[in-house]
């Protein structure tokens, strides 16, 4: 069994950086992703981004791209998200995923099975 554990969430100001660690410890499937998805407060959880264990591939979603960087160290299992100039809409509590990442009409699947997810770590980005 696959365990994902957070960290590095925390209080930003806008325009400020944070980077986001996801240890991964266990079975990890080859042929599946790593990435991250987000939950705003009332608000449904969304993709944020992921990275292929077969090609090291990312996606990002739109809010995100060109702000956000997904990587991982192979060596470790570790996989991180650096966020850079912070917005308020990016507050929320931030997730980790281990599933067959799929992209339907430009978003990334939020899955339901199949998919192991660690227990968040909380950004907030305020004034």
């Amino acid at each position: 069994q696959l365990q994902l554990v957070e960290s590095g969430g925390g209080v930003v100001q806008p325009g400020g950086s944070l980077r986001l660690s996801c240890a991964a410890s266990g079975l990890i499937l080859d042929y599946a992703s790593f990435g991250w998805f987000r939950q705003a407060p009332g608000k449904e959880r969304e993709g944020v981004s992921c990275i292929s264990n077969i090609d090291d591939g990312t996606f990002y979603e739109d809010p995100v791209k060109g702000r956000f960087t997904i990587s991982r160290d192979k060596a470790t299992n570790t996989v991180y998200l650096q966020m850079n100039s912070l917005k308020p809409e990016d507050t929320g509590v931030y997730y980790c995923a281990h599933w067959v990442c799929t992209v339907v009409s430009g978003r990334i699947y939020v899955p339901t099975e199949n998919v192991i997810w660690g227990q968040g770590t909380e950004v907030t980005v305020s004034s």
